[in-house]
């Protein structure tokens, strides 16, 4: 196999250090730890997050993912002078991600201030087995003469988030001289951290400690002699309340200690080798290869495969998905719709057994839901908008300043951003769809499907002789309040018919849900194409008055545009962030013709800024799927490089989670044309010009298949001879092996 491309880092910069500390972020989906230097910088934002382990710091803020202790930071202090990039000369530079084993590689040669030249290599990873287990390497290298070096390295508890205290310490202490080991919890006791460290270094180094300011550090010292290579490794243990073998008694820290020192003994060498061969089988597994004239293009999909790889939960279901992985603290780790509409699909065509469990994460929190949905004053389920440990509600109530009256406007989202009940049961769909999992649907499934069904029935008022839901906001949050949103309905109807069909289908037979269902979608209002095909994004966008977007579309990304007008005044003229109708006709495409659907992406997109960082890979898959290839791949590059390329997209505290995912979307929903909501594999390809074969496997009810498509041959391969039934520009073939067709087949 082909390695994966190396992530390089642009020439050091630091003004740069905080988007390569989510880019380059080391992780295993429990464990995420941000790229950043080993020596302190200013600005430069640290950080390390457990899925799942969040805590409030106090009454007037929401709970968020707690930054916990540091372990990556060292002090380097050669021949009395601190390391530091921004002093001296930086005579040579080398910064990468090895995305083929998860591996952080930097070397250097460094001009102290005093004329002394040294060679620094560090080398960091989180592993993905033991998933507790991270490992770094400092080798140092005097190069023009004898010299002195001390590091100072250890667990440093002064992280907050941005200045929110959320631990206390319990015990800090040292093990046997060589084994450091703090104990925290959060500041209402409810969750507990153990964090265990220890280096290995020559043996005539001398070593002390200190614990101060909750910092708990070891200090070693030893000379160097000229062109002398000097190796440090250090391993650290992360364990929380939150594992299965979370003891609260003292043999919890015994055990910490017993299992750093088994991983500790073999060594960073032997530790990488094992994290590569494990990298490895997930590349061989998952990993998407492009052939194209643009090599750009396959270091985006190996981005967003390593950064998917980093950002699931697949250990544990009462953890999902946060909108920036676990690669910084943007939107406080908190979970949305994102999860079930960008992320879950990936997991689920790759490995479903990771799709269930973020399912699961939602059925663990029905009761948290149903009971958002009586307080609302509405049945059935009501899922937080942002959601996090407790599955409550976790939206801020105030967001940014209103430019005209100075003053913090309230957030909206937790009470009329309700599309999430559908896009959940979506998901659900689509998760049977593709595993045919009945052991899933009847035990949570069913209920998830009928409870938001339950919701949006009592959501949904009489108008005249037709219903309608009012005051709601689709994806588009730049339009508040509106009623009918197309996007939000024609989902609701979805949800509800869905509902009744597995219902059916389990023989869970309820005559009064069936008879409100029916009455539902007999007199839902969902709004049609107009006679140039448009449908209208709510009842009164049409009527708004268009504004000149030019200006901000070449800032999308920034939300400049809120700095000439007040969200209020954004909400009163036809100005999108995304476009709901867009979004629509990607979950949805059989319910519209391709005609349908070039007309809206024709009409939406000039008033649409891509402020949102989805925006732009949805258009690119609507424009595909209408055999628009070019303007998709435009679309689609411009979208790979959200986080990859410069601004206006910060990703300054943490990567877009659910933007990384669609550019593995973008490229199998899109150019495959892949579909499987209704049950069955359909492919419709279009591949852009440039791009000369698209390869990427699937998972579909049990059987491994490989896809591999070139402009006029389609490929694919399985693993077992079970007759499979796919469709292929709406022809439909069954095969037992490798099917090829050839000729071209990317024409209606």
């Amino acid at each position: 196999m082909i390695q994966p491309q190396i992530l390089h880092e642009a020439p050091f910069s630091p003004h740069r250090l905080n988007k390569y500390a989510s880019l380059h972020a080391c992780g295993n989906g429990r464990i995420g730890i941000r790229g950043c230097h080993e020596e302190a910088y200013t600005d430069q934002q640290r950080g390390m997050f457990v899925a799942g382990f969040y805590h409030r710091a106090n009454a007037t803020e929401v709970t968020e993912l707690v930054n916990l202790p540091d372990i990556t930071g060292m002090r380097i202090e050669l021949d009395g002078e601190s390391l530091s990039l921004l002093s001296g000369t930086l005579v040579s530079y080398q910064r990468e991600l090895r995305t083929m084993n998860g591996e952080l590689y930097r070397e250097l040669v460094w001009q102290s201030p005093a004329g002394q030249r040294f060679k620094i290599e560090t080398r960091r990873f989180v592993a993905l087995s033991p998933l507790a287990l991270v490992a770094s390497r400092l080798t140092v290298t005097a190069l023009d003469a004898e010299a002195h070096l001390c590091v100072s390295t250890g667990i440093d508890a002064t992280l907050t988030n941005s200045g929110r205290q959320h631990l206390n310490e319990r015990s800090v202490r040292v093990f046997d001289q060589n084994i450091l080991q703090g104990w925290y919890e959060t500041t209402d006791g409810q969750q507990q951290a153990i964090i265990t460290s220890q280096c290995l270094f020559p043996a005539r180094a001398s070593s002390s400690f200190s614990a101060k300011n909750r910092q708990l550090l070891q200090h070693i010292s030893l000379p160097l002699s000229a062109g002398e290579a000097v190796t440090l490794e250090k391993f650290s243990w992360i364990a929380t309340s939150l594992d299965a073998d979370f003891l609260p008694e003292s043999d919890w820290s015994s055990r910490c200690l017993a299992s750093l020192s088994a991983c500790a003994q073999q060594g960073y060498g032997h530790l990488l080798m094992e994290n590569t061969r494990h990298w490895q089988h997930y590349w061989q597994a998952a990993r998407v290869c492009v052939e194209t004239d643009d090599p750009q293009d396959q270091r985006a999909l190996d981005f967003a495969l390593y950064h998917l790889k980093l950002m699931i939960p697949a250990h544990d279901a009462r953890a999902s998905v946060a909108a920036k992985g676990l690669t910084g603290e943007g939107y406080k780790g908190h979970v949305f719709w994102d999860t079930e509409i960008f992320i879950l699909p990936f997991a689920l065509l790759n490995a479903p057994e990771q799709a269930r469990k973020l399912l699961e994460y939602r059925y663990l929190n029905l009761a948290q839901a149903q009971e958002k949905a009586r307080r609302s004053g509405y049945q059935g389920a009501l899922f937080p908008w942002e959601s996090a440990f407790s599955g409550e509600e976790e939206t801020p109530e105030f967001a940014a300043i209103n430019i005209r009256t100075g003053q913090r406007q309230r957030v909206a989202s937790a009470v009329a951003e309700h599309h999430l009940v559908a896009d959940i049961a979506y998901a659900t769909v689509g998760y049977f769809q593709a595993t045919h999992d009945a052991e899933f649907m009847q035990q949570m499934g069913l209920a998830l499907l009928k409870e938001t069904a339950l919701f949006w029935m009592s959501r949904a008022v009489w108008r005249g002789d037709r219903l309608s839901i009012l005051n709601v906001i689709g994806p588009d949050e730049y339009t508040e309040h509106v009623d009918n949103n197309a996007f939000t309905n024609y989902m609701a109807q979805y949800n509800i018919q869905e509902a009744c069909r597995y219902l059916h289908e389990f023989n869970h037979e309820d005559a009064a849900f069936f008879a409100q269902a029916e009455d539902f979608l007999t007199h839902l209002y969902l709004p049609q194409p107009d006679a140039q095909g448009v449908i209208a994004q709510d009842d009164t966008f049409l009527s708004k008055p268009q504004c000149d977007l030019k200006a901000y579309k070449s800032r999308q990304g920034t939300q400049a545009i809120l700095l000439d007008y007040s969200r209020a005044e954004i909400n009163e003229m036809q100005i999108l962030k995304q476009a709901d109708v867009v979004m629509l006709m990607q979950l949805l495409p059989a319910q519209f013709t391709p005609q349908c659907q070039a007309a809206n992406l024709s009409f939406y997109e000039p008033r649409t800024i891509h402020d949102s960082s989805l925006s732009k890979s949805v258009h690119a898959i609507v424009a595909a799927r209408t055999r628009q290839a070019d303007q998709a791949l435009q679309f689609y590059r411009e979208a790979c490089r959200i986080d990859l390329g410069d601004e206006p997209h910060s990703s300054d505290d943490g990567i877009h989670a659910a933007a990384t995912a669609a550019i593995w979307t973008g490229a199998l929903m899109g150019f495959a044309g892949l579909d499987y909501q209704s049950g069955e594999l359909h492919f419709r390809p279009s591949l852009p010009q440039g791009w000369t074969r698209l390869r990427f496997p699937l998972h579909w009810r049990g059987t491994r298949l490989t896809v591999s498509l070139e402009p006029r041959q389609f490929t694919l391969s399985k693993t077992d001879d079970q007759p499979l039934k796919v469709w292929i520009n709406g022809v439909s073939y069954t095969f037992t092996e490798n099917l090829i067709l050839k000729g071209s087949h990317d024409e209606n």
